[in-house]
C-alpha cells in the first residue's frame, strides 16, 4: 500500500475513535502532514464516500454508521474473515497476529452497531493448537516475500546436515504444526521447500532477486502440476 493510501486509512480510524470533533491542525501533526495536505486528504475520504462533518476552524468527526462500499459483506463473508482473522490471530508470528486482530477491529469499528454485535458474538473460533512457538524468522521471511528479496539462508536437512545457500523466497504455507517456505534455491538452481523450524540463520542477500515474485509462483505451480500429474500416472501403473 502507498504511503499515502496508508495514511488515509491511518487518518480513517483516528477519526472512528473520536467521539468529539478534532481539529484539523491537531491532526495534521498526528500525521506530520501540512494542514493543506489534512484538508485535501479530508476531501478524498469524501469523496470516496466517509461521511466526514466539519470544517478548517471547526473540526472533524465521522459520523456513526458509516460503512465503506467495499465494506458490505454478507454474513458469511464475514464469519469467514472473522475466524481467517481469528486463526492468523492465534497461529501466525507475534507480528502477523498483531496485524490480524487490527484489521479485525478495523472492520468492527466501521459496521453498524447490530451487525458488529452479531459478529463479535459469534460462536466461531480458531483456537491455539500449536506444538511450537512460530519461528522468529517468519516476519524476515514474509518481507523478503513482500520486497521480492534474496536472502542467505543456513539450513539443517532431515539428517541434520547444515548448508549455506541463497534463495529467492516467493511463498510461506502456515500448517497447524509448522510453516513451510517456498524457494528458488541458488545452489541447487530449483525451487526447493523449507521447513522454518529448521532455518538456523536469515538474513537479507542485499539485492532483490531478478524475477518477479509472480513469476515465480507461476512456474512452481505448473512444476507441481506437472509432478502431481506424473504422480497419479506412476499410480495407475
Amino acid at each position: 500500500m502507498s504511503t499515502r493510501a496508508t495514511r488515509l486509512l491511518k487518518l480513517l480510524d483516528a477519526l472512528r475513535q473520536r467521539r468529539q470533533p478534532v481539529s484539523g491542525v491537531q491532526l495534521a501533526e498526528t500525521f506530520g502532514v501540512s494542514l493543506r495536505t489534512l484538508y485535501r486528504d479530508i476531501d478524498t475520504l469524501r469523496g470516496q464516500g466517509a461521511d466526514i462533518a466539519g470544517d478548517p476552524g471547526i473540526g472533524y468527526q465521522l459520523r456513526p454508521g458509516f460503512l465503506l462500499p467495499p465494506m458490505m459483506f454478507s454474513e458469511e463473508e464475514l464469519e469467514a474473515m472473522v475466524l481467517g482473522t481469528r486463526w492468523v490471530a492465534s497461529h501466525a508470528d507475534p507480528e502477523l497476529a498483531t496485524a490480524a486482530r487490527g484489521a479485525m477491529d478495523r472492520i468492527l469499528g466501521i459496521l453498524p452497531e447490530g451487525l458488529r454485535l452479531q459478529v463479535e458474538t459469534g460462536g466461531l473460533f480458531a483456537p491455539d493448537w500449536r506444538p511450537s512457538a512460530p519461528e522468529p524468522w517468519l516476519p524476515t521471511l514474509r518481507r523478503a516475500i513482500r520486497g521480492q528479496r534474496a536472502l542467505h539462508l543456513a539450513y539443517a536437512d532431515a539428517g541434520n546436515r547444515v548448508s549455506q545457500r541463497t534463495i529467492w523466497p516467493f511463498a510461506m504455507a502456515f500448517l497447524d504444526d509448522r510453516r513451510l517456505l517456498a524457494a528458488w534455491c541458488e545452489l541447487r538452481g530449483e525451487f526447493r521447500h523449507f521447513r522454518a523450524d529448521r532455518v538456523l540463520g536469515l538474513e537479507d542477500a542485499g539485492r532483490g532477486y531478478p524475477e518477479t515474485r509472480h513469476g515465480l509462483l507461476r512456474r512452481w505451480r505448473v512444476q507441481e502440476q506437472l509432478r502431481q500429474r506424473d504422480r497419479v500416472t506412476a499410480d495407475r501403473n
